[in-house]
Protein backbone atom coordinates (compact mmCIF):
# COMPACT_ATOMS: atom_id res chain seq x y z
CA UNK A 1 0.00 0.00 0.00
CA UNK A 2 1.30 3.33 -0.81
CA UNK A 3 2.29 5.97 1.49
CA UNK A 4 -0.31 8.56 2.55
CA UNK A 5 0.47 12.08 1.14
CA UNK A 6 -1.85 15.28 0.97
CA UNK A 7 -2.58 14.75 -2.93
CA UNK A 8 -3.78 11.22 -2.51
CA UNK A 9 -5.52 11.95 0.70
CA UNK A 10 -7.15 15.19 -1.36
CA UNK A 11 -8.12 12.26 -4.10
CA UNK A 12 -10.13 9.40 -1.96
CA UNK A 13 -13.96 10.02 -2.49
CA UNK A 14 -16.19 8.49 -0.05
CA UNK A 15 -17.78 5.14 -0.51
CA UNK A 16 -20.97 3.36 0.49
CA UNK A 17 -19.66 2.32 3.76
CA UNK A 18 -17.28 3.73 6.07
CA UNK A 19 -13.49 3.12 5.70
CA UNK A 20 -10.42 3.06 7.00
CA UNK A 21 -6.86 3.76 5.07
CA UNK A 22 -3.26 2.34 6.97
CA UNK A 23 -0.39 4.75 6.64
CA UNK A 24 2.31 2.87 6.06
CA UNK A 25 5.05 5.20 7.47
CA UNK A 26 3.46 5.84 10.72
CA UNK A 27 2.66 2.78 13.17
CA UNK A 28 -0.90 2.30 13.57
CA UNK A 29 -2.59 4.85 12.21
CA UNK A 30 -5.36 5.44 9.83
CA UNK A 31 -7.38 7.91 7.91
CA UNK A 32 -10.74 7.03 8.56
CA UNK A 33 -13.39 8.16 5.18
CA UNK A 34 -17.14 8.02 6.55
CA UNK A 35 -20.03 7.39 3.88
CA UNK A 36 -20.65 10.99 4.15
CA UNK A 37 -17.15 12.23 3.39
CA UNK A 38 -15.85 13.36 6.78
CA UNK A 39 -12.04 11.89 7.37
CA UNK A 40 -10.34 11.93 10.60
CA UNK A 41 -7.26 10.26 12.20
CA UNK A 42 -7.00 6.99 14.80
CA UNK A 43 -4.42 4.89 15.57
CA UNK A 44 -5.41 1.02 16.19
CA UNK A 45 -3.40 -0.76 18.52
CA UNK A 46 -3.42 -3.94 20.64
CA UNK A 47 -3.57 -3.47 24.83
CA UNK A 48 -1.14 -5.46 26.86
CA UNK A 49 -3.66 -7.97 27.31
CA UNK A 50 -4.22 -8.75 23.34
CA UNK A 51 -7.19 -7.23 22.77
CA UNK A 52 -7.55 -4.70 20.03
CA UNK A 53 -7.96 -1.40 20.83
CA UNK A 54 -8.53 2.22 18.80
CA UNK A 55 -7.64 5.53 19.93
CA UNK A 56 -9.22 8.65 18.49
CA UNK A 57 -6.73 11.65 17.31
CA UNK A 58 -9.11 13.85 15.70
CA UNK A 59 -10.86 15.47 12.30
CA UNK A 60 -8.56 15.79 9.12
CA UNK A 61 -7.12 19.16 8.66
CA UNK A 62 -6.29 19.30 4.54
CA UNK A 63 -4.17 21.43 4.31
CA UNK A 64 -1.37 21.01 1.82
CA UNK A 65 1.22 22.98 3.96
CA UNK A 66 2.32 21.27 6.80
CA UNK A 67 2.03 23.44 10.04
CA UNK A 68 4.71 23.64 13.27
CA UNK A 69 1.77 24.10 15.71
CA UNK A 70 1.86 21.20 17.87
CA UNK A 71 -0.29 18.48 17.25
CA UNK A 72 -3.26 18.46 19.97
CA UNK A 73 -5.40 15.27 20.19
CA UNK A 74 -8.97 16.31 19.43
CA UNK A 75 -8.20 19.00 17.32
CA UNK A 76 -8.00 18.84 13.08
CA UNK A 77 -4.69 17.57 12.25
CA UNK A 78 -2.82 17.75 9.41
CA UNK A 79 -0.88 14.61 7.96
CA UNK A 80 2.05 15.63 9.92
CA UNK A 81 0.04 16.26 13.06
CA UNK A 82 -1.37 12.97 13.09
CA UNK A 83 1.67 11.15 12.24
CA UNK A 84 3.49 12.86 15.64
CA UNK A 85 0.59 11.94 17.80
CA UNK A 86 0.43 8.37 16.61
CA UNK A 87 4.91 8.42 17.16
CA UNK A 88 4.08 9.85 20.32
CA UNK A 89 1.83 6.78 21.66
CA UNK A 90 3.48 4.80 19.91
CA UNK A 91 7.02 5.33 22.12
CA UNK A 92 4.99 5.19 25.33
CA UNK A 93 4.00 1.99 24.95
CA UNK A 94 7.05 1.45 24.06
CA UNK A 95 7.85 2.29 27.65
CA UNK A 96 5.12 0.27 29.05
CA UNK A 97 2.79 2.47 29.50
CA UNK A 98 -0.65 0.98 29.49
CA UNK A 99 -1.89 4.10 26.79
CA UNK A 100 -5.57 3.17 26.19
CA UNK A 101 -6.03 3.14 30.06
CA UNK A 102 -4.01 6.66 30.41
CA UNK A 103 -6.63 7.98 27.68
CA UNK A 104 -9.99 7.07 29.16
CA UNK A 105 -8.63 8.13 32.53
CA UNK A 106 -7.81 11.41 31.08
CA UNK A 107 -11.35 11.35 29.52
CA UNK A 108 -13.09 10.88 33.18
CA UNK A 109 -11.25 13.20 34.91
CA UNK A 110 -11.57 16.22 32.50
CA UNK A 111 -15.87 15.20 32.57
CA UNK A 112 -15.72 15.19 36.26
CA UNK A 113 -14.07 18.46 35.91
CA UNK A 114 -16.38 19.79 33.57
CA UNK A 115 -18.89 18.53 35.95
CA UNK A 116 -17.75 20.50 39.03
CA UNK A 117 -17.00 23.32 36.76
CA UNK A 118 -20.83 23.10 35.98
CA UNK A 119 -21.75 23.11 39.44
CA UNK A 120 -19.92 25.90 40.66
CA UNK A 121 -21.58 28.51 38.74
CA UNK A 122 -23.93 30.92 39.81
CA UNK A 123 -27.05 28.93 37.95
CA UNK A 124 -26.36 25.66 39.21
CA UNK A 125 -25.27 26.98 42.76
CA UNK A 126 -28.52 29.23 42.98
CA UNK A 127 -30.87 25.97 42.14
CA UNK A 128 -29.07 24.19 44.92
CA UNK A 129 -29.49 26.45 47.75
CA UNK A 130 -33.13 26.88 47.49
CA UNK A 131 -33.68 22.83 47.61
CA UNK A 132 -30.35 22.18 50.05
CA UNK A 133 -30.59 25.58 52.05
CA UNK A 134 -33.63 27.67 51.82
CA UNK A 135 -36.40 24.68 52.59
CA UNK A 136 -34.69 21.38 54.00
CA UNK A 137 -31.89 23.46 56.80
CA UNK A 138 -33.86 26.15 57.49
CA UNK A 139 -37.68 24.74 57.15
CA UNK A 140 -39.15 27.94 55.70
CA UNK A 141 -42.40 28.45 54.66
CA UNK A 142 -43.32 28.94 51.31
CA UNK A 143 -43.89 32.15 50.83
CA UNK A 144 -40.48 33.18 52.40
CA UNK A 145 -38.37 31.48 49.94
CA UNK A 146 -40.33 32.14 47.06
CA UNK A 147 -40.24 35.45 47.33
CA UNK A 148 -36.44 34.86 47.59
CA UNK A 149 -35.84 33.07 44.90
CA UNK A 150 -37.78 35.71 42.56
CA UNK A 151 -35.07 38.24 43.78
CA UNK A 152 -32.14 35.80 42.76
CA UNK A 153 -34.16 35.28 38.93
CA UNK A 154 -35.91 32.03 39.56
CA UNK A 155 -39.74 31.55 39.76
CA UNK A 156 -41.52 28.51 41.71
CA UNK A 157 -45.13 28.01 41.15
CA UNK A 158 -46.99 28.54 44.79
CA UNK A 159 -47.06 25.18 47.19
CA UNK A 160 -44.01 23.95 44.70
CA UNK A 161 -41.05 21.96 46.29
CA UNK A 162 -38.11 22.89 44.77
CA UNK A 163 -36.81 19.90 45.33
CA UNK A 164 -38.57 18.16 42.82
CA UNK A 165 -40.51 21.44 40.23
CA UNK A 166 -38.02 23.03 38.11
CA UNK A 167 -38.35 26.98 38.30
CA UNK A 168 -39.15 29.16 35.43
CA UNK A 169 -35.86 31.19 34.60
CA UNK A 170 -37.14 35.32 34.98
CA UNK A 171 -35.91 36.45 31.91
CA UNK A 172 -33.16 39.50 33.29
CA UNK A 173 -32.76 38.29 36.48
CA UNK A 174 -29.43 37.29 38.07
CA UNK A 175 -30.12 33.51 37.36
CA UNK A 176 -30.23 34.26 33.70
CA UNK A 177 -27.37 36.79 33.39
CA UNK A 178 -25.17 34.96 35.32
CA UNK A 179 -25.96 31.43 34.55
CA UNK A 180 -23.01 30.78 33.66
CA UNK A 181 -21.03 32.79 35.46
CA UNK A 182 -18.20 30.87 37.92
CA UNK A 183 -19.34 31.75 41.27
CA UNK A 184 -15.56 31.86 42.19
CA UNK A 185 -15.60 34.95 39.66
CA UNK A 186 -18.20 36.75 41.41
CA UNK A 187 -16.50 39.59 43.32
CA UNK A 188 -17.24 42.51 45.67
CA UNK A 189 -17.11 44.78 42.58
CA UNK A 190 -19.67 42.97 40.21
CA UNK A 191 -22.18 42.81 43.59
CA UNK A 192 -21.97 46.37 43.60
CA UNK A 193 -22.65 47.12 39.98
CA UNK A 194 -25.94 45.30 40.06
CA UNK A 195 -27.17 46.49 43.47
CA UNK A 196 -26.28 49.82 42.59
CA UNK A 197 -27.54 49.50 39.34
CA UNK A 198 -31.32 49.04 40.92
CA UNK A 199 -30.74 51.77 42.99
CA UNK A 200 -29.79 54.06 40.51
CA UNK A 201 -33.46 52.94 38.79
CA UNK A 202 -34.81 53.89 41.62
CA UNK A 203 -35.47 51.12 43.50
CA UNK A 204 -34.16 51.25 46.88
CA UNK A 205 -35.96 48.12 47.74
CA UNK A 206 -35.15 45.84 44.95
CA UNK A 207 -31.39 47.12 45.46
CA UNK A 208 -31.83 45.79 49.50
CA UNK A 209 -33.30 42.79 48.18
CA UNK A 210 -30.46 41.89 46.04
CA UNK A 211 -27.39 42.67 48.62
CA UNK A 212 -29.45 40.54 51.16
CA UNK A 213 -30.42 37.65 49.04
CA UNK A 214 -26.80 37.96 47.88
CA UNK A 215 -25.23 37.77 50.61
CA UNK A 216 -27.30 34.63 52.18
CA UNK A 217 -26.42 32.46 49.35
CA UNK A 218 -22.94 33.56 49.18
CA UNK A 219 -22.75 32.52 52.69
CA UNK A 220 -23.77 29.44 52.04
CA UNK A 221 -21.41 28.68 49.78
CA UNK A 222 -18.99 29.88 52.24
CA UNK A 223 -20.09 27.62 54.64
CA UNK A 224 -19.73 24.90 52.05
CA UNK A 225 -16.09 25.42 51.64
CA UNK A 226 -17.10 26.25 47.67
CA UNK A 227 -15.94 30.16 48.03
CA UNK A 228 -13.47 31.41 50.17
CA UNK A 229 -15.02 34.49 51.03
CA UNK A 230 -18.61 36.34 50.38
CA UNK A 231 -18.16 39.00 48.27
CA UNK A 232 -21.28 40.70 49.78
CA UNK A 233 -19.30 41.57 52.68
CA UNK A 234 -18.44 45.43 52.56
CA UNK A 235 -20.40 46.42 49.87
CA UNK A 236 -22.49 49.09 50.81
CA UNK A 237 -26.20 48.26 51.46
CA UNK A 238 -28.99 50.98 50.68
CA UNK A 239 -30.57 52.10 53.77
CA UNK A 240 -34.56 50.71 54.94
CA UNK A 241 -37.11 53.11 53.42
CA UNK A 242 -38.67 56.19 56.10
CA UNK A 243 -41.27 54.19 58.47
CA UNK A 244 -44.91 55.01 55.57
CA UNK A 245 -47.32 57.13 56.67
CA UNK A 246 -49.11 57.55 53.31
CA UNK A 247 -52.97 57.56 53.41
CA UNK A 248 -54.92 58.24 50.79
CA UNK A 249 -57.37 61.18 51.41
CA UNK A 250 -60.84 60.98 50.36
CA UNK A 251 -60.72 62.73 47.42
CA UNK A 252 -57.46 60.85 46.13
CA UNK A 253 -59.71 57.98 47.05
CA UNK A 254 -62.17 59.03 44.66
CA UNK A 255 -59.33 59.96 41.91
CA UNK A 256 -57.88 56.23 42.42
CA UNK A 257 -61.15 54.38 41.84
CA UNK A 258 -62.15 56.66 38.55
CA UNK A 259 -58.78 55.56 37.45
CA UNK A 260 -58.89 52.16 38.18
CA UNK A 261 -61.94 52.11 36.15
CA UNK A 262 -59.86 53.64 33.46
CA UNK A 263 -57.02 50.76 33.61
CA UNK A 264 -59.94 48.61 33.57
CA UNK A 265 -58.82 44.75 33.26
CA UNK A 266 -57.06 42.39 35.55
CA UNK A 267 -55.21 45.28 36.98
CA UNK A 268 -58.16 47.33 37.50
CA UNK A 269 -60.25 44.75 39.60
CA UNK A 270 -57.19 44.08 41.52
CA UNK A 271 -56.40 47.35 43.07
CA UNK A 272 -59.96 47.95 44.15
CA UNK A 273 -59.69 45.00 45.88
CA UNK A 274 -56.54 46.07 48.13
CA UNK A 275 -58.36 49.07 49.10
CA UNK A 276 -61.85 47.29 49.94
CA UNK A 277 -60.03 44.39 51.66
CA UNK A 278 -57.17 45.75 53.17
CA UNK A 279 -55.16 42.74 51.82
CA UNK A 280 -51.23 42.31 51.13
CA UNK A 281 -50.39 42.69 47.42
CA UNK A 282 -49.62 39.18 46.71
CA UNK A 283 -52.38 37.53 49.02
CA UNK A 284 -54.82 39.73 46.63
CA UNK A 285 -52.73 38.80 43.44
CA UNK A 286 -52.88 34.66 44.20
CA UNK A 287 -56.20 34.79 44.62
CA UNK A 288 -57.74 31.48 43.28
CA UNK A 289 -61.29 30.52 43.10
CA UNK A 290 -61.15 27.70 45.22
CA UNK A 291 -60.94 30.41 47.97
CA UNK A 292 -63.79 31.96 47.72
CA UNK A 293 -67.40 30.04 48.90
CA UNK A 294 -70.57 31.83 49.43
CA UNK A 295 -68.68 35.13 49.78
CA UNK A 296 -66.16 34.14 51.82
CA UNK A 297 -62.69 34.01 51.36
CA UNK A 298 -60.05 31.78 52.63
CA UNK A 299 -56.60 32.82 51.86
CA UNK A 300 -54.61 30.16 53.20
CA UNK A 301 -51.68 30.12 55.35
CA UNK A 302 -49.29 29.56 52.54
CA UNK A 303 -50.03 32.55 51.12
CA UNK A 304 -50.10 34.80 53.89
CA UNK A 305 -46.85 37.00 55.71
CA UNK A 306 -46.82 35.42 59.03
CA UNK A 307 -48.90 32.02 57.55
CA UNK A 308 -51.78 32.49 59.59
CA UNK A 309 -55.03 31.37 57.48
CA UNK A 310 -57.58 34.57 57.22
CA UNK A 311 -61.19 34.19 56.29
CA UNK A 312 -63.16 37.82 54.89
CA UNK A 313 -66.81 37.60 53.99
CA UNK A 314 -66.69 39.42 51.33
CA UNK A 315 -68.98 42.60 50.49
CA UNK A 316 -71.55 42.52 47.39
CA UNK A 317 -68.93 45.59 46.16
CA UNK A 318 -66.28 43.58 46.16
CA UNK A 319 -67.40 40.13 44.94
CA UNK A 320 -69.14 42.15 41.97
CA UNK A 321 -65.75 43.20 41.51
CA UNK A 322 -64.03 39.81 41.51
CA UNK A 323 -67.00 38.69 39.16
CA UNK A 324 -66.07 41.28 36.65
CA UNK A 325 -62.30 40.61 36.40
CA UNK A 326 -61.59 39.60 32.71
CA UNK A 327 -61.38 35.77 32.37
CA UNK A 328 -58.00 34.19 31.43
CA UNK A 329 -57.90 32.41 27.47
CA UNK A 330 -57.22 29.20 29.43
CA UNK A 331 -58.52 27.27 31.99
CA UNK A 332 -57.57 28.31 35.79
CA UNK A 333 -58.70 28.64 39.21
CA UNK A 334 -56.37 32.17 38.90
CA UNK A 335 -58.50 35.16 39.47
CA UNK A 336 -56.14 37.85 38.60
CA UNK A 337 -53.95 36.55 35.56
CA UNK A 338 -52.89 36.97 32.58
CA UNK A 339 -51.78 33.80 31.05
CA UNK A 340 -53.67 31.26 33.24
CA UNK A 341 -50.80 29.56 34.62
CA UNK A 342 -49.59 32.33 37.04
CA UNK A 343 -50.74 35.11 39.03
CA UNK A 344 -50.51 38.51 37.46
CA UNK A 345 -46.84 40.09 37.47
CA UNK A 346 -45.81 43.67 35.90
CA UNK A 347 -47.12 45.24 39.23
CA UNK A 348 -44.47 48.78 38.33
CA UNK A 349 -45.78 48.95 35.28
CA UNK A 350 -49.41 48.78 36.08
CA UNK A 351 -49.08 51.40 39.01
CA UNK A 352 -47.67 53.56 36.67
CA UNK A 353 -50.33 53.63 34.45
CA UNK A 354 -52.54 54.27 37.28
CA UNK A 355 -50.59 57.25 38.37
CA UNK A 356 -50.81 58.59 34.97
CA UNK A 357 -54.36 58.04 34.80
CA UNK A 358 -54.89 59.50 38.50
CA UNK A 359 -53.04 62.73 36.99
CA UNK A 360 -55.14 63.30 34.35
CA UNK A 361 -58.22 63.04 36.17
CA UNK A 362 -57.40 64.98 38.93
CA UNK A 363 -55.87 67.88 36.55
CA UNK A 364 -52.69 68.03 38.35
CA UNK A 365 -50.04 65.68 39.61
CA UNK A 366 -51.21 63.41 42.67
CA UNK A 367 -48.74 63.18 45.64
CA UNK A 368 -46.58 59.93 45.29
CA UNK A 369 -48.33 56.98 46.87
CA UNK A 370 -46.89 53.15 46.75
CA UNK A 371 -49.36 50.38 46.88
CA UNK A 372 -48.55 48.99 50.33
CA UNK A 373 -50.49 52.77 51.14
CA UNK A 374 -54.22 51.30 50.10
CA UNK A 375 -53.57 48.83 53.22
CA UNK A 376 -52.67 51.94 55.57
CA UNK A 377 -55.28 54.04 54.06
CA UNK A 378 -57.97 50.81 54.35
CA UNK A 379 -56.94 50.39 58.21
CA UNK A 380 -56.90 54.34 58.76
CA UNK A 381 -60.30 54.67 57.21
CA UNK A 382 -61.76 52.39 59.25
CA UNK A 383 -60.54 53.78 62.21
CA UNK A 384 -62.00 56.50 61.35
CA UNK A 385 -65.39 55.15 60.77
CA UNK A 386 -65.09 53.85 64.30
CA UNK A 387 -64.27 50.35 64.28
CA UNK A 388 -62.86 48.83 67.59
CA UNK A 389 -58.82 48.39 67.27
CA UNK A 390 -58.75 44.35 67.88
CA UNK A 391 -61.13 44.71 64.66
CA UNK A 392 -59.06 46.24 62.78
CA UNK A 393 -55.40 44.24 63.58
CA UNK A 394 -58.00 40.80 62.73
CA UNK A 395 -58.62 42.44 59.26
CA UNK A 396 -55.20 43.23 58.74
CA UNK A 397 -53.95 39.23 59.92
CA UNK A 398 -51.81 41.28 62.65
CA UNK A 399 -50.40 38.76 65.33
CA UNK A 400 -48.59 41.18 67.36
CA UNK A 401 -50.33 44.49 69.19
CA UNK A 402 -53.60 43.49 70.92
CA UNK A 403 -52.78 39.79 69.94
CA UNK A 404 -49.38 39.90 71.31
CA UNK A 405 -47.92 38.58 74.43
CA UNK A 406 -50.36 36.86 76.87
CA UNK A 407 -53.40 38.31 75.39
CA UNK A 408 -52.10 36.20 71.83
CA UNK A 409 -51.91 33.37 74.12
CA UNK A 410 -55.69 32.96 75.87
CA UNK A 411 -57.59 35.15 73.07
CA UNK A 412 -59.49 33.16 71.07
CA UNK A 413 -62.45 35.61 70.58
CA UNK A 414 -61.71 35.61 66.22
CA UNK A 415 -64.48 39.17 66.02
CA UNK A 416 -65.43 37.19 62.81
CA UNK A 417 -69.19 39.22 62.86
CA UNK A 418 -67.40 42.19 63.85
CA UNK A 419 -65.12 41.75 60.23
CA UNK A 420 -67.82 41.30 58.61
CA UNK A 421 -69.89 44.42 59.32
CA UNK A 422 -66.48 46.62 59.27
CA UNK A 423 -65.52 44.95 55.89
CA UNK A 424 -69.34 46.12 55.08
CA UNK A 425 -69.06 49.38 56.58
CA UNK A 426 -65.60 50.47 54.68
CA UNK A 427 -67.74 48.72 51.12
CA UNK A 428 -70.29 51.56 51.68
CA UNK A 429 -68.35 54.33 52.57
CA UNK A 430 -65.99 54.03 49.47
CA UNK A 431 -69.39 53.77 47.29
CA UNK A 432 -70.61 56.21 48.76
CA UNK A 433 -67.46 57.84 47.59
CA UNK A 434 -67.13 57.51 44.54
CA UNK A 435 -71.01 58.22 43.73
CA UNK A 436 -70.72 61.30 44.34
CA UNK A 437 -73.50 61.02 47.28
CA UNK A 438 -73.56 62.16 50.97
CA UNK A 439 -71.94 59.56 53.67
CA UNK A 440 -74.81 57.32 54.96
CA UNK A 441 -74.08 54.25 56.60
CA UNK A 442 -77.70 53.56 57.58
CA UNK A 443 -77.67 52.04 53.88
CA UNK A 444 -75.75 49.15 56.14
CA UNK A 445 -78.47 47.23 57.61
CA UNK A 446 -80.23 46.75 53.89
CA UNK A 447 -77.25 46.25 52.44
CA UNK A 448 -76.48 43.12 55.64
CA UNK A 449 -79.86 41.65 55.16
CA UNK A 450 -78.46 40.89 51.38
CA UNK A 451 -75.02 39.92 51.51
CA UNK A 452 -75.49 36.46 51.10
CA UNK A 453 -77.61 37.47 47.33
Amino acid sequence: MPQLTVPTILKYRPAAKRREISDTKAKGLRLVIQPTGRMSWIVRLRKPDGTSAKISLGPLDPSTKDTVDEAVQGGALTLGQARELAAQIDRKRARGIDVVSEIVADKLRKRDAAKARAANTFGAAVHEFFIDYRTKRRGLQPRNWRNDAAVLGLHYPPGSDPATVEPTIMKGGLAETWSAKPIAEIDSYLVHTVVDEARRHGNNSRARKLHSGLSILFGWLQRQRRVTINPVAGVWKPGPPAAGERVLTDSEIVTFWKACDQIGGVFGGLHKTLLLTGCRLREVSGMRHPELTDGIWNIPGNRTKNHKPLSLMLPQLVRDIIAAVPPSNVETDLVFTSNGRTPVEGFSRAKRHLDTAMTKIAGKPVAPWRIHDLRRTFASGLAALGIQLPVIERLLNHISGSFGGVAGIYQRYEFSNEMEEALLRWAVHIEVLVSDRASNVSELSSRKGNKHS
